[in-house]
């Protein structure tokens, strides 16, 4: 991961908000990005010399639209803005998501629709490089005028109050900066209501889960692969004239990794010519389910690098030539009223890329099933894959955690389809989006819990193959990987360290650059 990422409102990607949300990268905000920033301001200020009334600049919010503020309290009006909307709670987000929300939001402050001054801009920096991380807890957005509630408490700490972890102590929010010689901005017109006012819990999750997504599902290829071979399965299913003919992107890939995980497999190889017919769905559908979750998965990743760069606040500030017609502003400056802050092209493909990794858990835990339990399992393997079974219970309760693990995932809810009316109905429609993304997170912790069960077992499985059947060059790769980090069971121990220390392999990276290493760096 890189040390230091560039904010220009333009080019953040997921990959950079991980690298500042998990490996702590620094960010800088170039000059032709803090040009735009003071720009758009001079655009607000204009207007509040105006005296036009003007929403957001000086108005009420909400249903309380109508109410005109006068020029001294405009101030007042910004900060009891931020103090009203923190009313969030539930758990208190992790540091690696506030630092998400963190990237994302100066990412679209400073596309220059906002209005704000580049001083805030600078704190929010400093608050980022110098690790002050917002106390925000995680429910209260419903994804609709943006993710109010958790901004909100993430802005308190920029004026100095609310409160910050910094050093690993809990502190109000004026001496969490003090500690690193930050200075809390006095908010002016529309400067509350720009940093509240967008998308970004939902979309700094939706960068994360992007990422543990795509390593989710790599890994299920690998570990399904693995398992076909150990449960004496064909990659015929995944022969390139088969998808040729349904050519689905995402079917194509993972087929394309079995053939490569397997490539030189002597246990294929070795039953070629049985008399098994057809394997079970959850061998021979592997890649036309994991590629669905692949398809998902992407259009996910389109979404949400669109949304990273991009304004999602309310009111925008533009150019007044750039504008033919505009509900207000000045012969300079035009401010426009919509719905940038709407969470749903959001929350849609959130809800899809949670049923798809119910999906990809599902099939997962079908063939951890097939390689245990004894009414199914090939004669070689032995029941719950423990050598003493009866004595010993082997690998038997992880599948129950998978189970578990699985049907949770399936009732995790679809809130995307859901609305209450708030603010005396006048926002009258509401995504709750941010509700997807917390599930879709629980969705992907489940699931990488599931695929690197089946890792784990998988590779049990394959200590039980005849000596001289080899796997593939792939798949042989990772259960080498596995087999340093998790010793063969051959008597009970707590399997649940096993599973987990195979997750971490998987979401550090380190199984699908150790297995690409060994096919030469082709794997999707």
């Amino acid at each position: 991961m890189p040390d230091e990422v560039r904010i220009d409102g333009e080019s953040l990607t997921p990959e950079d908000v991980e690298a500042v949300a998990r490996g702590g990268a620094s960010v800088v905000v170039p000059e032709e990005a803090c040009e735009r920033v003071r720009e758009s301001r001079e655009r607000v200020e204009d207007i509040v010399e105006s005296g036009e009334a003007v929403y957001g600049v000086n108005t009420g919010f909400g249903e309380l639209v109508r109410e005109r503020i006068s020029a001294e309290d405009i101030g007042e009006l910004q900060r009891n803005l931020l103090r009203s909307h923190a009313a969030g709670t539930g758990r208190e987000l992790a540091t690696e998501e506030v630092r998400a929300m963190l990237v994302t939001r100066i990412n679209a402050l400073v596309k220059g629709y906002s209005g704000i001054r580049e001083r805030v801009i600078s704190l929010l920096v400093g608050m980022l490089n110098e690790r002050v991380h917002p106390v925000v807890p995680e429910k209260g957005s419903l994804g609709a005028s943006g993710d109010l509630a958790p901004l909100a408490h993430l802005a308190l700490v920029a004026i100095g109050e609310g409160e910050a972890r910094i050093d690993g102590d809990r502190l109000p929010g004026d001496a969490a900066l003090a500690r690193r010689d930050l200075t809390p901005i006095d908010l002016r017109a529309k400067e509350g209501l720009a940093m509240i006012n967008g998308t970004q819990l939902t979309v700094g999750l939706g960068a994360l889960i992007i990422q543990d997504a795509e390593r989710a599902v790599r890994a299920a290829d690998i570990a399904g692969a693995l398992t076909t071979e150990v449960t004496m399965g064909t990659t015929a299913a995944a022969h390139s004239r088969i998808t040729d003919v349904r050519p689905h992107e995402g079917h194509r890939e993972s087929a394309r990794n079995v053939r490569l995980l397997t490539a030189g497999s002597g246990i294929v190889e070795s039953h070629r010519n049985c008399d098994r017919v057809q394997d079970a769905y959850s061998v021979r559908c592997l890649p036309q389910v994991h590629g669905a979750v692949r398809d998902a998965v992407s259009h996910l990743r389109s979404v949400v690098e669109t949304e990273l760069n991009s304004a999602t606040d309310n009111p925008l500030v533009f150019d007044a030539d750039s504008v033919d017609e505009r509900a207000s502003g000045t012969d300079t400056a035009a401010i426009l009223s919509g719905g940038n802050f709407h969470g749903e092209p959001l929350a849609l493909p959130l809800d899809y890329v949670t049923s798809a990794l119910a999906e990809l858990g599902a099939i997962a835990e079908r063939r951890v099933d097939r390689m245990l339990n004894p009414e199914i399992q090939e004669d070689h393997l032995p029941p719950f894959l423990t050598e003493s079974s009866g004595l010993q219970s082997g690998y038997m309760i992880a599948q129950y955690t998978a189970a578990d693990l699985v049907s949770s995932t399936r009732n995790l809810g679809r809130p995307s389809t859901d609305s209450i009316p708030v603010s005396g109905n006048q926002e009258d429609h509401v995504s709750m989006s941010a509700q997807t993304a917390r599930l879709s997170r629980e969705a992907i912790e489940n699931v990488l819990h599931v695929v690197a069960t089946e890792l784990v077992c998988a590779t049990q499985a394959l200590d039980f193959v005849a000596d001289g059947l080899e796997p593939g060059d792939g798949t042989g790769a990772a259960a080498v990987l596995v087999r340093e980090h998790v010793p063969h069971l051959d008597e009970d121990r707590p399997v649940a360290d096993d599973v987990e220390t195979a997750r971490d392999l998987v979401t550090d990276d380190t199984l699908f650059e150790w297995v690409e290493n060994a096919v030469d760096g082709n794997l999707q």
